[in-house]
């Protein structure tokens, strides 16, 4: 029994699940790649935030640190959810910049109206692989992930919306 809680204390950041080792796995990588995507997304919307001039510079600059926000509040549920199912977290800037497949914006200057269509291009690709993630926990019966996965897909068409209509030009 003293061998058994010993290996307990000491295993290596595996935390009991009632998944088994290759569902953990792939909520894990699915979670993790979603976890960078949302990372990068967080960074480039407050790289334009930062950015943003013009006659909308006001309303646009604030719009994007409240999208900003919104981004960087899933970061913290992403990780731990994939903990709680038995997987390890990204590490360090360089495992986000290795994972995500959101593009980042080096350029010197963006038009805003080229900033709010480049971010709801991301949060529309960010929505689509929100639900492909969705089918796969669905399939493993990880309600509680699906749950979290549903209301981020909301609050990702929420700020497409936004910057959609944000970005019309009405005639």
């Amino acid at each position: 029994m003293a061998t058994e809680l010993k290996q307990r204390r000491t295993a290596r950041l595996r935390v009991t699940t009632n998944f088994d080792a290759s569902a953990s796995e792939s909520i894990a990588g699915e979670m993790n790649a979603i976890l960078a995507d949302v990372f990068a997304l967080y960074l480039k919307t407050k790289n334009f935030h930062w950015h943003m001039s013009g006659p909308h510079f006001r309303d646009y600059h604030l719009l994007l640190d409240d999208q900003a926000d919104e981004l960087y509040a899933m970061t913290d549920p992403i990780a731990e959810r994939i903990r709680k199912t038995g997987g390890s977290t990204l590490r360090s800037i360089g495992h986000i910049a290795r994972t995500q497949r959101v593009l980042d914006n080096d350029a010197d200057y963006v038009d805003p109206l080229d900033m709010l269509a480049e971010l709801r291009e991301d949060n529309l690709v960010l929505a689509g692989r929100l639900r492909t993630v969705h089918d796969m926990v669905d399939e493993l019966r990880d309600i509680a992930t699906a749950s979290l996965i549903e209301n981020w897909i909301d609050e990702t068409e929420r700020r497409t919306w936004f910057l959609f209509e944000s970005s019309r030009r009405v005639d």
